[in-house]
This record gives structure tokens, C-alpha cells and sequence, in this order.
């Protein structure tokens, strides 16, 4: 059984800067080092979107370098707190699709891996969350889909459904309708993962299922009426812990909770 790390939601702001009294940057150093340490034969690192804050290109190369030493490949996503070319600038090895969008098809075993660009931009607007797909990255993803060697996951920021987070709601994927007419034209995507809300929610929207994942370093509070978007607590951090095989099987990992190891657990035997 393969093994896929998730991490969303970064938020790396220029070094030495925080949210919520949370340094972005330490945080996620913490978080990975945690899942490498447990999950060294991990097969595939997927960051999947707001790498940054603001898109500059300060925070990425803050990110490039928390990324240099780590020993698994990785694939890097947009979201809707980051800036496209920027990351391209700070990152030349990434290899865009034609139209210049960060979309990727990685095939592990005879699971396909699809990875969604669902930035809404240029141009890229700090005030402006929520996502697009057009008409090239959906052309982009019914071509991945019929090429499939078997059944897919499907990785984007944005969600394409409400959640009862009355603020997010308000920025998922805007084209929703369009993106699942694609997916509804074949019948292999098993899985849909998100970040973009900061929460670990699980469910089924309009015939599939899908898991979302907390921040390594904020999150969004369970209120479901009359949340702003800006609004966030400092809840402890996690990343998500996919193993792909005949089953497709999602954990979440509160790391900051965490016990370093399987010997610090205390036995809870019945009376």
C-alpha cells in the first residue's frame, strides 16, 4: 500500500512574520518532519495550495528552502492566497501545462493522481478567494481522465460543494456545475481531496466522495452561521496521511497532539 502525505494550506508569510501569533513557516517544518519521521516510505508529497500568504516571492523562497532537504518528490498546487507566476520564478523546475496552469497527472501504481490549478487569476487579486476552472484546465482534465491506467484521485484547492461554512461557501469553486459535468462524463474518480477551508470534513457531493484537511497552522472554527472568512483560531496543526491500494483510505493527523512513538501509549483496559 502506497502512502501520500498531504499538507494545505501553508500560509508562509515573509519570515519572521505570524498569524495568530503562529509562525507559518515553523509550524510546517514541524508538521513534515513529524510525517517523514513516521512515514519515511511515504511515495509522494503533495502541498495543495495557499502556499503563501500574499504570493510573494519572499514567502516562496522562504518555502523552497524548508523544501530543500526533503527526501521524497513533491508536487506543488494553487490556491487562491497565491500568485502563479511568482511561484514559477521561485520555482523553474515545475513544468506547467501549455496554457501556463499548474495541473498535473502522476500515475502511482495504477491509481492516477490528478492535480487542479483552480487560482482564478491573472489577474491576482489578494482580496479575491474564489476559485475557477476554465475552459483550458477542464479540457486539460477530461483529457487526464480518459487517459486514466485505472481509477483517480482528484486534488484541488477549492471545494465544488458547500460545506455549511456559511463564509466558505461563499468562495469555493465558482463553475462548479461545469467541473463535475467532466467528471461525470467517465466513471473512474474514486476520490476528491481539498484544503482552502481548514478543517477536516468528509462527505459526498453530487455522487462522490471527498475529504478535506485542516492547516499546519490555522484553522477555520465550526460555526456554521455568520463566519467571515477572516476568521480563524489557533487550533493545533495537521496534515493528511492518504494510503492508496484496492481501498483508498484518508487520515488526518493532528501532529502538534501527537505521541512520538507507539511506547509512550498507556494500555485502557476495561474495569
Amino acid at each position: 500500500m502506497q502512502k501520500l502525505l498531504i499538507f494545505t494550506d501553508l500560509h508562509f508569510r515573509t519570515p519572521g512574520e505570524t498569524i495568530l501569533g503562529v509562525d507559518p513557516e515553523s509550524r510546517f517544518k514541524e508538521g513534515l518532519s513529524h510525517a517523514l519521521r513516521r512515514y519515511p516510505d511515504t511515495a509522494h508529497l503533495i502541498l495543495m495550495g495557499d502556499l503563501t500568504n500574499s504570493g510573494k516571492v519572499i514567502e516562496y523562497e522562504a518555502l523552497k528552502a524548508a523544501l530543500s532537504e526533503v527526501p521524497v518528490p513533491y508536487t506543488l498546487m494553487c490556491g487562491n492566497h497565491d500568485n502563479r507566476l511568482n511561484l514559477l520564478e521561485t520555482f523553474p523546475e515545475i513544468e506547467a501545462i501549455a496554457t501556463g496552469h499548474l495541473q498535473r497527472a502522476l500515475d502511482i501504481g495504477d491509481i492516477r493522481l490528478i492535480t487542479l490549478d483552480t487560482l482564478d487569476g491573472p489577474p491576482f487579486r489578494n482580496d479575491y478567494h474564489e476559485g475557477h476552472l476554465c475552459a483550458d484546465r477542464l479540457s486539460w482534465l477530461e483529457t487526464a481522465l480518459a487517459s486514466a491506467p485505472g481509477k483517480v484521485i482528484i486534488c484541488m484547492h477549492h471545494p465544488a460543494w458547500s460545506t455549511g461554512l456559511s463564509g466558505m461557501d461563499e468562495i469555493k469553486l465558482r463553475n462548479a456545475d461545469a467541473f463535475f459535468e467532466v467528471l461525470d462524463r467517465f466513471n473512474n474518480v474514486a476520490h476528491i481531496l481539498t484544503g482552502h477551508l481548514h478543517r477536516t470534513i468528509s462527505g459526498k457531493a453530487r455522487g462522490y466522495s471527498f475529504s478535506t484537511f485542516k492547516s499546519p497552522n490555522i484553522q477555520t472554527p465550526l460555526f456554521l452561521e455568520n463566519l467571515h472568512i477572516s476568521q480563524s483560531t489557533p487550533e493545533p496543526g495537521a496534515y493528511g496521511l492518504v494510503l492508496l491500494g484496492d481501498d483508498i483510505i484518508v487520515h488526518t493527523e493532528d501532529f502538534q497532539l501527537a505521541l512520538d512513538d507507539v511506547e509512550h501509549c498507556r494500555e485502557a483496559l476495561p474495569d
